[in-house]
């Protein structure tokens, strides 16, 4: 009998614990405008380090905050190619090897197709 009367009480979903004598952490709000011209304000903890920069909630585009010195640019990393990532694993001289091989391969191949 026990266990029907704790089944629809949704035991453990649901917190039954209430916000009466419970101080809250000091915050403080920072506000932000992206290049769109979208303004927003983040709230952070009174203590935490607060960024220049901020994700802009309405277009994704980066904000700055409007009280403080603008981000610096990020340069961006260029990318890497096919042939970049085979001279990380080969040198120039065994990528030569490589394509002699192969070529001599191609080379039977069509020998014996004509």
């Amino acid at each position: 009998m026990a266990e029907r009367a704790l089944r629809g009480s949704r035991l453990g979903a649901v917190s039954y614990e209430n916000d009466h004598a419970t101080e809250f952490a000091e915050r403080r709000r920072v506000a932000y405008r992206c290049a769109n011209a979208h303004h927003f304000e983040v709230p952070f903890s009174a203590e935490a380090e607060i960024p220049n920069a901020w994700e802009c909630r309405y277009c994704g585009a980066v904000a700055a905050r409007e009280s403080g010195p603008a981000p610096a640019a990020n340069r961006p990393k260029p990318a890497r190619t096919h042939w970049d990532m085979l001279l990380e694993r080969r040198s120039i001289p065994e990528l030569e090897a490589i394509l002699d091989e192969r070529l001599e391969v191609l080379r039977r191949q069509r020998k014996r197709s004509a």
